[in-house]
């Protein structure tokens, strides 16, 4: 009988140590398994949240061509796209275009400045129809380079700019001559030549555009005064530009002036 009893008392002890494994560290490894699987959906939920914001970084930097405005390793040769801040595209000392980058006239600015030629036309004004308009990477090489070899490369940078550094690559920049050929505004060009100058100057706004470079502004946007550029930016952000009688660079708060190099 004894031994009996030891024997029902050995197989209690048993199935008891059985129901707590099953209750209780069973319980425990399915504890530990919620508790994984949250992690893991944590961590999906966190990597997911990266990744949106590697993809909108990714886009800032697509929009702006390389993340760093006035990184010095920016080049026209390395950068993939043109700069674009709040929807203006850039283009200047410190922002370069990609070398490839060959839009042609932008339909819109073309339009715009054909329709500003043909106001003025009726009002007597001397502006030609013919106008210096798109300039590729290449033909802005050789311009440039014309001009370093005449005058040197410090002299040539305050009036010309490098390849890759040209509004006028953007297809967004138009030069406007008077009908003798003659750029408006120039330096010893005529009455007839000033005076369309002065209308262009107070009017160009109303058509989208902006005097680009203007006297006074020089070391802000690095270039001599040029009454005859006019770079399209859209008519109220031109009127606002104009209003307040700031450069580009101060409506967009970037850096222009000089080369990086």
């Amino acid at each position: 009988m004894k031994k009996f009893l030891t024997l029902l008392f050995t197989i209690a002890v048993a199935a008891l140590a059985t129901y707590i494994y099953i209750s209780v560290l069973k319980d425990d490894k399915a504890f530990d398994n919620s508790l994984v699987v949250k992690t893991e959906n944590n961590t999906t939920e966190q990597g997911g949240q990266k990744a949106e914001q590697a993809a909108q970084n990714e886009g800032q930097v697509s929009q702006t061509g390389f993340a760093v405005a006035s990184d010095p390793n920016a080049r026209p040769e390395n950068i993939t796209e043109a700069t674009i801040i709040n929807g203006i595209m850039l283009a200047n000392k410190k922002y370069p275009v990609p070398a490839t980058f060959a839009p042609g006239e932008d339909p819109t600015a073309l339009a715009a400045v054909n329709q500003l030629i043909t106001d003025a036309q009726a009002q007597a004004l001397d502006i030609s129809s013919n106008l210096s308009a798109f300039r590729s990477y290449e033909d802005q090489e050789t311009l440039y380079n014309n001009y370093v070899a005449q005058f040197g490369q410090e002299q040539a940078d305050t009036f010309a700019a490098r390849p890759g550094y040209s509004e006028h690559q953007l297809g967004l920049a138009f030069d406007l001559l008077d009908n003798a050929g003659v750029l408006l505004g120039s330096e010893g060009s005529s009455e007839t030549n000033q005076q369309a100058a002065k209308w262009l100057e107070e009017n160009a706004h109303k058509y989208g555009f902006i005097v680009r470079y203007k006297a006074g502004f020089e070391e802000k946007t690095g270039y001599q005064a040029e009454a005859w550029h006019i770079r399209y930016v859209g008519p109220e952000v031109a009127s606002e530009i104009y209003s307040k009688n700031i450069t580009l660079e101060e409506y967009l708060n970037v850096e222009g002036g000089t080369y990086n190099n």
